[in-house]
């Protein structure tokens, strides 16, 4: 049986937070075609010497499934290594189409995404009791447009946490959409980069977000973090206490 082409997730950006599976395969990869504006060059330290490296940065989608699709005949074994988990603004979705009409297998290697390293660098815990139990993954509505059920003002009316990707570049609409909803001392955060080297971290209430991001000059790489939860208070969780029971734990007075 050839080896299925795989997508693995290469995390948020530090190459210590590639899964063990991720960076098994990819040290025994011979082609990684891999996101090179998106993944610490680092990772490639995994690779095995001798390995085809390819960056897909400069390549649009023909050249990077060709590019998939002539390893994978030549016998070879593939990797294509994004940034942060796949599943998640990855654009995996039209990569796998090809390969199903190519009759080439495939599987996923998941990775830790910015959203859950923007959390640690923030040390706070998305959900909190009595303050917010859901957490929204989105992005603003720019070149790609939005569903007509999930605009960032519909979004909003939850108040529930709501990690923003791929839209620090879009701050005035996304706070304008935010306030009426939030108000405008909620408390709000960007995390650069979360992870790399160059991390940096801005805590501000909502009505400072939009300023504080082009303050910083910032217009790539960040990740939006809006919620009560960034105050860090909230009702303890039930899950330790000890009064509460389950299946490994009896309730004591």
């Amino acid at each position: 049986m050839p080896h299925p082409v795989l997508f693995v997730g290469a995390g948020p950006g530090h190459p210590d937070l590639i899964t063990v599976r991720g960076a098994r395969e990819l040290s025994l990869a011979d082609t990684v075609v891999y996101a090179g504006s998106l993944v610490h060059p680092d990772m490639l330290k995994l690779c095995k010497p001798g390995c085809e490296l390819r960056d897909s940065a400069g390549m649009d989608l023909a050249q990077i499934t060709s590019a998939m699709k002539a390893a994978w005949q030549a016998g070879r074994r593939v990797v294509r290594l994004h940034s942060g988990d796949p599943s998640i603004y990855g654009a995996i979705g039209e990569q796998m189409d090809f390969l199903d009409e190519n009759s080439i297998p495939w599987r996923v290697v998941p990775g830790v995404s910015s959203f859950t390293a923007s959390a640690a660098a923030l040390g706070r815990e998305l959900t909190l009791p009595e303050v917010s139990q859901t957490v929204i993954l989105t992005r603003g509505e720019g070149r790609t447009a939005m569903p007509e059920l999930e605009k960032m003002a519909d979004l909003a009316r939850h108040r529930a946490t709501l990690c923003i990707f791929l839209s620090v570049q879009l701050i005035h609409r996304v706070a304008a959409d935010l306030l009426p909803s939030y108000g405008p001392d909620c408390p709000a955060a960007v995390v650069y980069r979360a992870s790399w080297e160059d991390e940096k971290v801005l805590r501000c209430r909502l009505d400072e977000l939009e300023a504080k991001v082009k303050e910083e000059k910032l217009f790539k790489s960040a990740m939006l973090v809006v919620g009560r939860v960034l105050a860090g208070h909230g009702a303890k969780s039930r899950l330790y206490d000890k009064t509460f029971a389950h299946m490994y734990r009896k309730a004591s007075l």
